[in-house]
């Protein structure tokens, strides 16, 4: 991810001894799923508690339960506004949703990991559409692939769900089984 996280950025341990090919270890299981958790909570900015909450949901959901979390993750209202291209990153994304600048089917919405649902509609409001940030972003909007489940109107500042997404749809390249078996053990 970033060159400050100390998984990413180097192969071994830390200490004078760790770059030497003999002190290498086959990484366990147990430490190969914390790794894909943590990059999954990373990934989303979401914290311990509410990413075992949102498991707890995946699991009670029928169909696969790996599957089932990454949809649960890919609905909240910050990955939206970033998947709709409001923002560079979820991070920024987030901070949008914080600061009050979208609308929710017309209500503003300030909750991050509120889980949108089809037919929500997620627009720039108003006032904050005269802000120097939006009017720059008007002009880039629609530049950056967006999703099949939702919907992009670059014009009117604003995006709606069209569906809930599907496993394949969601383009990011992690292993859910393993924070699956992460939490089964």
């Amino acid at each position: 991810m970033t060159n400050k996280c100390a998984f990413e950025r180097r192969s071994y341990p830390p200490g004078m001894h760790g770059p030497q090919a003999r002190w290498q270890r086959r990484a366990s299981d147990y430490s190969v799923q914390l790794k894909e958790k943590q990059k999954v909570r990373r990934i989303y900015g979401v914290m311990e508690r509410q990413f075992r909450r949102y498991f707890r949901q995946a699991q009670r959901s029928p169909g696969l339960t790996g599957a089932n979390l990454m949809i649960i993750l890919e609905r909240r209202l910050d990955n939206v506004v970033y998947r709709l291209g409001f923002a560079d990153s979820r991070a920024q994304a987030r901070q949008l949703v914080c600061h009050g600048h979208l609308d929710v089917n017309g209500r503003k919405t300030d909750i991050p990991s509120f889980l949108c649902k089809p037919g929500d509609e997620i627009r720039v409001r108003s006032r904050s559409l005269g802000n120097v940030y939006f009017k720059d972003r008007a002009r880039i909007l629609g530049q950056r692939p967006v999703p099949g489940w939702i919907n992009l109107n670059p014009e009117q500042m604003s995006g709606k769900v069209l569906s809930i997404p599907t496993r394949d749809e969601i383009d990011t390249r992690l292993k859910d089984q393993l924070v699956v078996g992460y939490y089964s053990r």
